[in-house]
């Protein structure tokens, strides 16, 4: 059964000449440096206005290669599904892989397949890793931050984690909430093109804007100040937000970044971003400056001119958001 749900299910839809050989491991040609990454998916619900899990697992390994300037080209998954969870949900989920497969142009070149007992893995859970190409002369890190960068993010912040969160608790808007569940590969490929000014790239998943910008302070060992006021957001989000107490700078996102760009070099990196459609919304929101105390900070400036320390999540407000 589980040979016939392999061939008739997951290799149907995932073809391609690497994965079609069914071998034990995939063969591959790869040249220069190499980007690897591995990740597990468990959100819930498994299905979300804007993606699902199975969206969300290639986007997001997408994601992960291209934050260090990687091209994406390669990833396996594997998957642990409950016994008795519905095939045409299954077949949805591979669906939408395949989709957003494409859309990344990745291929999905090997897999795996377990099936436990009922109630052990509340549907499906999806592990995936990948592997890219990193471009000569391109050097990425979260280390790299210098006092002086622009700070960028390439659109409304915390749209997937209130998406989760409303749906989760029954709640309804003028305007549904969707995910900004999507492949960044193409937008980082055009940001390289446009400057080699470009230190820092990150997406923004757990912990949202906060967790990520105060990774990168410490990491590289600077101080972070952004201006609350023009940081985007959805309006359906602030309200989400408001109504349920949280701050919408520690909400997940699946298809935002960070670029942590040259002074010089932001209006050239800022125009490329807008010019794609996952970047249309792109804004400078801050800066980086050298350490003004014993460690390294992030601040919020406030419209009246203010400063407050943004700090590091100490809990996860929601569980199994990706």
């Amino acid at each position: 059964m589980t040979h016939e749900l392999v061939e008739q299910l997951f290799g149907k839809a995932l073809a391609n000449p690497i994965l079609d050989r069914m071998d034990d491991a995939a063969s591959l040609e790869l040249e220069g440096r190499i980007a690897f990454t591995v990740d597990s998916h468990v959100v819930t619900p498994i299905f979300f206005p804007g993606g699902d899990i199975g969206r969300l697992s290639i986007t997001g390994t997408v994601n992960d290669l291209a934050m260090i300037g990687a091209k994406p080209l390669y990833i396996t998954a594997g998957f642990i599904i409950e016994e008795g969870y519905l095939l045409s949900d299954l077949e949805a989920i591979v669906a939408s892989m395949k989709t957003a497969a494409d859309e990344a142009g990745v291929k999905v070149v090997a897999g795996d397949t377990k099936v436990v007992e009922r109630g052990a893995a509340d549907g499906v859970f999806i592990t995936t890793s990948g592997i890219g190409s990193i471009p000569s002369g391109v050097n990425i890190s979260g280390s790299n931050a210098r006092p002086g960068d622009a700070v960028i993010v390439s659109g409304t912040i915390g749209d997937h984690g209130a998406t989760i969160l409303s749906r989760r608790e029954g709640m309804v808007f003028e305007v549904e909430l969707k995910s900004d569940c999507a492949p960044l590969g193409g937008l980082v490929e055009e940001m390289l093109a446009a400057s080699h000014g470009i230190h820092v790239l990150r997406d923004p998943t757990r912990g949202g804007l906060a967790a990520t910008l105060n990774e990168i302070a410490i990491s590289s060992g600077v101080d972070i100040e952004i201006e609350e006021e023009i940081i985007p957001y959805r309006g359906e989000v602030r309200a989400a937000c408001e109504l349920l107490g949280l701050d919408p700078l520690v909400l997940a996102n699946e298809g935002k970044l960070v670029a942590f760009v040259a002074e010089a070099e932001a209006k050239m990196v800022l125009e490329a971003m807008r010019a794609n459609r996952y970047g249309i919304d792109a804004t400078v929101v801050g800066h980086v400056a050298k350490v003004e105390s014993s460690r390294p900070r992030v601040y919020a400036r406030t419209l009246l001119g203010s400063r407050r320390i943004i700090s590091m999540p100490t809990g996860e407000q929601l569980p199994r958001i990706c």
